[in-house]
């Protein structure tokens, strides 16, 4: 089989690099074309100088974002950029016959009023958005095989839907009420500077924000719905930004739906549903953030503790929450060996 060829569009920013890392090591994919809307489009081992060496010299000098020029050497495509932009580019790109997977929220959200209100801007592309597939792999699989749009999950939502789909579809526990206790590295903001992420701000410190408000919130609501039939607000979800670079670990809590449930049956209902999944560990205790780091796995840990059910899920916010997805939903989309290039 012969490599196929891909574009990055946005690749300056943390999950463009993470993307180049990724294919630099993959098999059957490699990166062919690097676009940025910048004015003065730099080479990629410049601005990452850890790529130096490692990259291919014609492929290093980024270029503008040209449709035609894209299609005319890539088969697929991954859109690191802002939501309002990937409306943009996704359909174009598309109409020219090159498969995209959106690393953006643009169409994660599959109502668009729902989309407006999290993201403050209508949105412009009502067709992409009816036929985007929302990948989190493990639970979408053959509709991730037959896309041609793929919306990548969000960091935070990746691994609350595999710690808790499974236990919801189970009916093991309640539907509503579910509370995620999230905190993520720094890099999860994005490359672009913030003084609440300076070392100064961010060092030694530890905080929440966006309680019950953040953008992530509607998502996780939808991925329940989804793959388990959840209740329509299921989730109240925390987010807190970690003073690390990456990583992800969330700390869930939901009312078991019969007395009498234990650790055994919610661990049990988990080893089920993620017995052939080669990136879902079940642990017997929890993880930490140092088990999944620079890894495409979710660990996840679940017990009965005082009448709760506590679920413990671990994964790396560049590669499972971001990158790793994308690749793997993109193998699955180009007919290649879904866990190419991925550790």
């Amino acid at each position: 089989m012969s490599t196929v060829p891909a574009a990055i569009l946005g690749p300056t920013g943390y999950t463009g690099l993470e993307l180049i890392e990724i294919l630099s090591r993959h098999p059957s994919m490699r990166a062919a074309y690097l676009a940025t809307a910048r004015d003065k489009q730099p080479r990629i081992d410049a601005e990452f100088p850890r790529l130096a060496g490692r990259i291919d010299p014609a492929v290093a000098q980024c270029r503008p974002i040209d449709h035609d020029a894209i299609a005319a050497a890539c088969r697929v495509a991954f859109l690191c950029l802002p939501h309002e932009a990937a409306m943009v580019h996704a359909p174009a790109l598309l109409s020219r016959g090159v498969k995209v997977v959106d690393l953006s929220a643009a169409y994660r959200l599959k109502d668009a009023a729902t989309y407006a209100a999290a993201y403050g801007h209508p949105h412009t592309d009502a067709p992409g958005l009816a036929g985007a597939v929302y990948g989190l792999t493990e639970h979408a699989r053959d509709a991730v095989r037959a896309a041609r749009l793929v919306a990548n999950p969000g960091c935070y939502p990746t691994a609350a839907g595999i710690a808790l789909i499974p236990l919801v579809r189970a009916g093991l526990i309640r539907p509503e009420g579910i509370i995620v206790n999230a905190a993520s590295g720094a890099s999860g903001a994005g490359r672009e500077p913030k003084s609440h992420l300076t070392l100064v701000e961010a060092g030694e410190n530890f905080s929440a924000y966006g309680i019950g408000v953040h953008r992530h919130q509607p998502e996780i609501d939808q991925a329940l719905r989804t793959f388990a039939g959840g209740a329509e607000r299921a989730v109240l979800f925390v987010p807190h930004l970690l003073p690390i670079e990456r990583g992800i670990l969330e700390t869930i809590y939901a009312d078991p739906s019969r007395t009498g449930l234990d650790s055994a049956a919610v661990t049990d209902a988990l080893r089920r549903a993620y017995e052939r999944e080669r990136f879902v560990v079940v642990r017997d205790e929890a993880p930490a953030l140092r088990d999944v780091r620079q890894t495409n796995r979710v660990h996840v840990n679940a017990r009965v503790v005082g009448g709760k059910v506590v679920v413990v899920a671990a994964i790396d916010n560049l590669v499972k929450g971001a990158s790793g997805q994308a690749v793997q939903n993109a193998n699955l989309m180009m007919g290649l060996e879904e866990a190419a290039g991925l550790a």
